[in-house]
C-alpha cells in the first residue's frame, strides 16, 4: 500500500509542477461555462423589431407598448409598408417585423396581426415568432388580440423546470458531460503514452508493484481532478448563471463517479492504441469532442436526427449522462427515474474497463 501510495504522490506532483495542464484542467471549465452561460446562449433577447403604421390604431399603439415592455424586444423603427420592413429585414437592420391588418379585416374576423421574420437561423425565428404571439395575444380590456383569429382563444402555455427559458438549464448538464469526458479520458491517455515514449513505463513495470496498481495509481489523480472540476461546475452553474441544483446532490455525485470511471477506463484504451502523444490527443478528439459536441444531443435533440445517427448516439456515453444530470439537476427527480441511464454507464464501464485491461495485459505479454 505504501508503495502504491508512493507513485500516486508521484503523479500528483507531476501534474501540479506542469502550469500549462493545471491551466488547461481549470481554466477550460470556467471558460466553457461562461461561454455557454453568457455569450453561447439560445435565449431570446433584444430582438431587433420594426413595426409597419399604415394602419396606426390603438391596436398598433398597445401592440408597440407590448413589445417595447418587454425584455425581448427592442423597436428599433417603424415605417409605413411592408415593403420597407422587408427592406429592413433584408439589410439585416432588424430581426422582426409587425404588421398591424386593417380594421374591417380584424372585424370580419381575419388574423391581428402579420409577423415577417429573418428566417436565416430557423430556430431564433421560430423562438422570436412564438414569443411575439404570446406577448400580442395577451387580452386588452377583455378583448383578445391573438395571431390567430379574434374569435378564438390561443391554449394556456404552463412551461416546466425552466419558465424563463434559459438556455443555462440546456448546457450546464451537458458542459459537465462534455468536460468531465475530456479531462478524464484524454488527460488520461496522454500521461501514460508520455510514459511510453520517454521509456519511463519500462522502469515502473519493472518495479516491486504489479503493474494494474500503476495504472489505477496513475488514474487516482485525475479522478480527484474531475471530482474538483464537477465541484466548480456545480458552484458556477448555481451562484453565477444560476441553474437550480434541484435533485439530490449525493446522486448528481453518485452518477457522476460512475461516469468519470467510465471516461478514466476509456482513457486506458486510447492509451494501449497509441504509440504517441500526438496520436493519443487526435484519438481524444475524433472519437470524444466530435461526437460528444454531436451526437449526445448537447446541441441538437437526438429525435430529431436520422434514424441511423440515432443508433450511433446510442453508443455514445455522455448522451445517458447528459440525460441523467438534466433530470436530478433540473427535474429534481430521484435515482429511480434515471436507473436506464445509471444501468447504460454501469455496463459500459465494466465493458470498457474489461477491454482496456486485457489489452494492457496483452501488450506486457
Amino acid at each position: 500500500m505504501k508503495q502504491f501510495t508512493s507513485f500516486v504522490i508521484k503523479e500528483a506532483r507531476h501534474i501540479l509542477r506542469d502550469k500549462r495542464t493545471m491551466l488547461i484542467l481549470f481554466g477550460m471549465p470556467i471558460i466553457l461555462m461562461l461561454l455557454f452561460g453568457f455569450a453561447i446562449t439560445t435565449d431570446v433577447k433584444n430582438v431587433r423589431t420594426v413595426v409597419v403604421t399604415s394602419q396606426m390604431d390603438h391596436h398598433t399603439q398597445a401592440a408597440i407598448a407590448r413589445l417595447s415592455a418587454s425584455e425581448y424586444f427592442v423597436v428599433t423603427a417603424t415605417v409605413g409598408t411592408s415593403k420597407e420592413a422587408e427592406l429592413l429585414l433584408r439589410d439585416q437592420k432588424a430581426d422582426m417585423a409587425l404588421i398591424p391588418h386593417s380594421a374591417a379585416k380584424r372585424k370580419s374576423g381575419g388574423c391581428q396581426w402579420q409577423i415577417m421574420v429573418d428566417g436565416s437561423d430557423p430556430n431564433m425565428a421560430q423562438q422570436w415568432a412564438t414569443y411575439a404571439q404570446a406577448i400580442l395575444a395577451q387580452p386588452v380590456g377583455g378583448k383578445s388580440n391573438t395571431l390567430s383569429s379574434a374569435s378564438v382563444e390561443g391554449p394556456a402555455v404552463k412551461l416546466l423546470y425552466n419558465p424563463q427559458m434559459k438556455s443555462a438549464y440546456n448546457f450546464v448538464p451537458a458542459i459537465m458531460g462534455m468536460l468531465l469526458m475530456l479531462v478524464c479520458a484524454m488527460m488520461t491517455s496522454i500521461s501514460i503514452v508520455r510514459e511510453k515514449e520517454k521509456g519511463t513505463m519500462e522502469v515502473l513495470l519493472v518495479s516491486p508493484i504489479r503493474p494494474l496498481m500503476i495504472i489505477v495509481a496513475k488514474a487516482v489523480p485525475y479522478l480527484v481532478l474531475a471530482f474538483a472540476i464537477l465541484v466548480v461546475i456545480l458552484l458556477m452553474s448555481y451562484y453565477v448563471l444560476h441553474v437550480p441544483l434541484a435533485g439530490s446532490i449525493f446522486w448528481i455525485f453518485t452518477v457522476s463517479s460512475i461516469y468519470i470511471l467510465l471516461a478514466l477506463s476509456l482513457g486506458l484504451l486510447i492509451s494501449n492504441i497509441a504509440s504517441s502523444q500526438l496520436v493519443a490527443l487526435l484519438l481524444s478528439a475524433m472519437v470524444l469532442l466530435m461526437p460528444i459536441v454531436m451526437l449526445s444531443g448537447m446541441l441538437f435533440p437526438i429525435d430529431s436526427m436520422p434514424e441511423v445517427l440515432q443508433w450511433v448516439s446510442a453508443i455514445i456515453p455522455p448522451r445517458y449522462y447528459i440525460e441523467a444530470m438534466r433530470k436530478l439537476m433540473i427535474m429534481g427527480v430521484g435515482i429511480g427515474d434515471v436507473l436506464r441511464e445509471v444501468a447504460i454507464l454501469s455496463v459500459m464501464t465494466l465493458l470498457l474497463l474489461a477491454i482496456s485491461l486485457a489489452k494492457f495485459k496483452t501488450r506486457l505479454e
